[in-house]
């Protein structure tokens, strides 16, 4: 019987990991383990400075006072130590985490861990609107899961995965998409006369055909493969003028 590991960071108590969790039963065993409150867009992000409390609330249900990252360690390297699990599912998550934005996801970051550890793992994400519905998205994922759990996976296999708010018109692989922001910062002034800010942005994602953006505005459930290699290869290869710039330099810095 599989073992499939949950975690979010919309917290234990969201709707969304609750159904997810419950579809998945069906297809072995699934332990929960999520943060203890919301870690949206707490990135991939470890604790490192203070220590880590999990608390169970019921069987193979456990709360982590810390971030989704946190949440996959522990599950995977003291909890489930002995059993690791087959698959991590990550979800499903309220909002969408599309294009450059998985940088930022606690949700995405979570898998990432997962990968990094050598099991593939799925994020889950939902667009929210007037139609949406995490019951569509978690009988998504079971069969997903289902088709995985039979596969011959790679360890390393790392998908992102969204949800249009509306019925499913389909499912697509894709690219990243580029999403711009018009980035600004809010001053204002609390009663006590003193400043804080707000990081504000208006969004523009660049309409690209194959991209998960594109996909999903045609109501397509996406499906992206991702991996933590971020290096760029033209450079690297040597096909753009600044890695030449850069070595013509050099030669002055180490005389």
């Amino acid at each position: 019987m599989p073992t499939i590991l949950v975690t979010n960071d919309d917290g234990i108590f969201s709707e969304g990991i609750k159904l997810l969790a419950k579809e998945l039963s069906s297809l072995g065993r699934v332990v929960v383990v999520a943060p203890d409150r919301e870690q949206s867009a707490s990135g991939h992000s470890l604790t490192l400075h203070r220590p880590l409390r999990m608390r169970k609330i019921e069987d193979d249900w456990y709360t982590v006072d810390g971030t989704p990252t946190d949440c996959v360690s522990l599950a995977v390297m003291a909890l489930l130590k002995d059993d690791p699990p087959d698959l991590i599912v990550s979800g499903i998550n309220f909002g969408l985490n599309l294009g450059d934005d998985v940088t930022y996801s606690g949700t995405v970051s979570a898998a990432f861990e997962g990968s990094l550890l050598g099991i593939p793992s799925v994020a889950f994400s939902q667009e929210i609107g007037e139609h949406f519905s995490f019951a569509r998205g978690a009988d998504f994922a079971r069969r997903l899961a289902t088709t995985l759990l039979a596969a011959s996976l790679p360890a390393g296999l790392l998908l992102n995965v969204n949800f249009p708010c509306e019925e499913f018109t389909g499912v697509e692989w894709t690219r990243l998409g580029h999403r711009r922001y018009v980035q600004s910062v809010v001053e204002k002034t609390d009663p006590r006369g003193r400043k804080y800010f707000w990081i504000a942005g208006t969004p523009e994602w660049e309409d690209e055909a194959g991209t998960d953006h594109a996909a999903l505005s045609q109501r397509k459930v996406t499906l992206t493969p991702l991996h933590l290699d971020l290096t760029d290869y033209d450079v690297l290869e040597g096909c753009c003028d600044v890695r030449r710039q850069i070595e013509e330099a050099a030669l002055t810095w180490v005389e």
